[in-house]
């Protein structure tokens, strides 16, 4: 397949999905996620051990694409749902990913694009990078990535995190169990080649029981919450706030809530 949003390498080692729209800070567009999710199955399908995910340029993944963003409010109530099932779709393909899987995070991972960096097996950062979930400052709500969010770093961090959508440096990241290493932007590619070689060096056999394990534990709860997330996050969509919000940060405006 030829892709335009995302590069990809298959190595006996590992298979590295570089998303490549460094012009717009790696932004999720529709045509961005698309790829992703044919990337994903084709990495799935390879000889590749282990999966990287990384960020072309100085950003891993900036959120949506303003572009997208603003055409969310002429959505239909079907098309919000169905966008909503496609983000599920994504998050949840690579958290159940069947090869152990690296994020490299070369710089900001906000909104969509912490959901990204943070649902991969281990995630390595750089000391700039910034996490964030940033959904509530604009009139959005952050529900499919809070199912994985709360597994991650337990309820008080989550709600934090959710609730401020304040941005987060790499060392507090780290402290709450969101990334697990911290790595010199100089040593990045070297600490994550020598990760993946790492965990390659293991029984194939063993790492696929153990990740069909770790999904299978998941499983139905994840199924139930999963649900409820899309539901919510489509049905925000219809609120004044939302489109007040959308509508604010495009303008580059402060936002004038009604609650409704």
């Amino acid at each position: 397949m030829t892709y335009h949003t995302i590069q990809l390498a298959l190595e006996p080692t590992f298979a590295t999905i570089i998303l490549n729209r460094p012009e717009k800070r790696n932004a999720l567009s529709y045509e961005l996620i698309s790829e992703l999710l044919a990337a994903l199955a084709e990495a799935a399908a390879s000889d590749s051990r282990v999966l990287v995910i990384t960020g072309a340029g100085s950003a891993f993944c900036s959120g949506m694409d303003l572009d997208d963003l603003k055409g969310l409010l002429g959505c239909s109530p079907e098309q919000n749902l169905k966008d909503s099932e496609t983000v599920a779709q994504l998050f949840r393909t690579i958290y159940e990913f069947s090869k152990p899987s690296i994020a490299a995070v070369n710089g900001a991972a906000v909104a969509g694009g912490a959901g990204l960096a943070t649902l991969c097996d281990f995630t390595l950062a750089v000391p700039e990078a910034k996490f964030g979930y940033t959904e509530v400052r604009i009139g959005f709500i952050p529900a499919i990535v809070s199912t994985f969010l709360l597994r991650q770093v337990g309820e008080k961090q989550a709600r934090e995190l959710l609730l401020t959508g304040k941005l987060i440096g790499a060392d507090k990241a780290l402290r709450i169990g969101l990334i697990n290493e911290v790595v010199a932007a100089s040593t990045l590619l070297a600490r994550t080649t020598e990760l993946a070689e790492q965990l390659a060096a293991n029984s194939p056999a063993s790492l696929l029981a153990t990740k069909r394990l770790l999904r299978d534990l998941a499983g139905r709860e994840l199924d139930d919450q999963l649900r409820l997330s899309v539901r919510e996050n489509a049905a925000i969509r219809a609120t004044a706030d939302f489109r007040e919000g959308i509508s604010s940060f495009l303008e580059k405006r402060k936002p004038k809530w009604s609650g409704k």
